[in-house]
């Protein structure tokens, strides 16, 4: 079992890691948006929570045309957040509690407004202009000027944008204000490496989270890509691994940092181990949308059903892919570009909103990989009311979505209703709602008058952390009890190999053994809302095991699971690693 090999142990494989999104988690300002010395205030929190690292979405100067993924100087802050006095303290508060940070690494584009792009856009003679991606019109039979291939953005339509000033197309795989840089520049690519990297490692941060890292190289010869993968000419090309070779090695002379990029919609797990095999000196581990993007694209709102067996087999998957490798795993089910995981893959009634979000947390914690969870994630926040209109809903990509359809669908309330079906369903708004510290105005999260940048979930006054932390059944309670259990028990729930058991029933039992040469576990978990009763294979016997932690504080059937109900049990014998 070379997964609990002592000499593999790194200290983020084990690692429990909390997203911040600083929009939207404290403001300290009062101004209603979340700001740097906001996440200084409650570093004590995520670290009693059981965190060991936190990662900061992007804070670096923009005009926010993506919420900071568009990013106009890689070496200031964005002035709403604060100073970079206040990121330094941050730094210097996370190592002192014992906390690593890690910050967003955003290169494969810029902002249009960063002083490379406006060199670069000055003149088709710019010594900057080959640091981006710049072609000539083609022309139809009629003389009408067309992009120069059919290349499609991420967020639809093309991904070429005309410029008047210098009478060439630019590319851009987002929206139009995130133009990508070109990588097989080694003058671009120097410059990237020391302002986007080696600028924040001399400012002692512990690694990065690594932004859409499957498209930075891009086929020069700019053909068209085929119809059924319209992606294809810039997604996971050779010339891709090379790039990250070189910023592995840039990170490796800090120290043993972490690395963690996107994978993207990427299903082969052959092409995932390139970027995450140790031999290759590339990413630490990387970030699969399979599982938490199951129904839909994440660049797109085309929402299918949900199948709970189609999520245990993808999530079995990427469990597995890594045994008998020199390659590591990732565990979330949350981020700033997802909905809440309890609305998505369980239930968000108020009836079973408690017991849906400590199963999925029993779930996660006993995955194998590095954990990753989501600001709001340990208290069950959930996705915005049905009811809420379209204006309140800020992301980009989602009102881009919405205007497609009305153009399309004018006078079809029908697909109007549909679209905001999806929307309710999918929209990376659900994440971005601000945090709901307690139960009084604005949920504590800014004392502005004028309230918060993006309106607050209706159910802050049943759902947030002052009411969770006095009561010892909540979800932030459990998820508390969990992380000390995962850390107590690292060898065999971060570190141990996954076996999926077949428990009698394939539609909404999820049960598994972790092992490691230190002991066994048995996972037992329903992700339904009704009763299940489950048997085990006759190799595993339930006398040799204690309960260690459950959902619930009374088991009343020992043959069955109630709605989302979830119980780990450890063999007795093993040892606490």
């Amino acid at each position: 079992m070379g997964s609990v090999m002592t000499p593999r142990k790194k200290w983020w494989k084990g690692a429990v890691v909390y997203q911040i999104w600083p929009a939207s988690f404290k403001d300290s300002d009062g101004d209603g948006l979340g700001d740097l010395k906001g996440i200084s205030e409650k570093l004590d929190y995520i670290r009693d929570l059981g965190a060991d690292v936190i990662w900061i979405s992007p804070i670096f100067d923009s005009p926010q045309v993506d919420l900071g993924y568009d990013i106009s100087d890689y070496e200031r802050i964005y002035a709403p957040y604060g100073t970079m006095a206040d990121l330094e303290n941050i730094i210097r508060g996370c190592h002192s509690k014992g906390l690593r940070i890690l910050l967003d690494l955003v290169i494969n584009h810029t902002s249009d407004q960063h002083a490379w792009f406006r060199q670069s856009r000055s003149s088709r003679s710019s010594p900057q202009r080959d640091w981006y991606i710049w072609r000539p019109a083609r022309y139809d039979g009629d003389g009408q000027r067309r992009p120069p291939n059919n290349w499609q953005s991420m967020f639809g339509g093309s991904a070429w944008e005309w410029d008047e000033h210098s009478q060439e197309y630019y590319l851009h795989l987002f929206s139009r204000g995130q133009p990508d840089v070109n990588w097989s520049n080694p003058m671009l690519r120097e410059a990237v490496y020391n302002s986007a990297i080696r600028f924040w490692l001399d400012k002692g941060i512990d690694g990065f989270r690594i932004d859409t890292m499957g498209l930075f190289a891009k086929d020069m010869s700019f053909t068209d890509a085929p119809e059924t993968d319209p992606h294809s000419q810039f997604n996971h090309r050779p010339e891709n691994f090379l790039i990250l070779n070189e910023i592995h090695d840039i990170l490796h002379e800090y120290g043993d940092l972490m690395t963690v990029g996107e994978f993207g919609g990427l299903s082969d797990t052959s092409t995932a181990m390139r970027y995450v095999s140790a031999a290759e000196s590339r990413v630490d581990m990387g970030f699969q949308f399979e599982t938490v993007c199951l129904g839909y694209a994440l660049s797109t709102f085309n929402v299918q059903p949900m199948d709970l067996r189609e999520f245990q087999r993808s999530f079995v998957k990427w469990q597995t892919f890594i045994e008998g490798t020199d390659g590591w795993t990732t565990m979330f089910l949350e981020n700033h570009d997802l909905a809440r995981s309890v609305s998505r893959f369980t239930s968000d009634k108020p009836e079973h909103m408690v017991a849906a979000a400590k199963v999925l947390a029993l779930l996660q914690t006993t995955a194998t990989g590095t954990l990753f969870v989501y600001q709001g994630q340990e208290i069950g926040m959930t996705n915005i009311p049905s009811d809420w209109p379209i204006e309140e809903y800020k992301d980009k990509s989602t009102q881009w979505y919405w205007e497609s359809v009305l153009k399309e669908s004018v006078h079809d309330p029908i697909a109007q209703e549909k679209a905001m079906d999806n929307i309710r369903k999918v929209a990376r708004d659900h994440s971005r709602t601000p945090m709901q510290w307690t139960g009084g105005v604005n949920a504590g999260f800014t004392t502005s008058k004028a309230g918060p940048w993006m309106r607050i979930n209706d159910n802050f006054t049943d759902i947030n952390v002052e009411r969770q932390l006095g009561d010892k059944d909540s979800v932030l309670s459990f998820w508390r009890k969990l992380l000390r259990l995962r850390k107590d028990h690292a060898d065999l729930l971060a570190y141990g190999d996954f076996l999926p058991i077949d428990a009698g029933d394939d539609s909404g039992l999820f049960c598994f053994q972790k092992t490691s040469v230190h002991g066994e576990a048995l996972v037992l978990l329903n992700l339904t809302a009704s009763q299940k009763p489950f048997r085990l294979p006759d190799h595993l016997d339930l006398s040799l095991f204690s309960l260690e932690i459950a959902t619930v504080s009374e088991i009343k059937d020992w043959d069955s699971l109630g709605p989302f109900e979830g119980r780990l049990y450890i063999a007795k014998g093993s040892c606490p690693v």
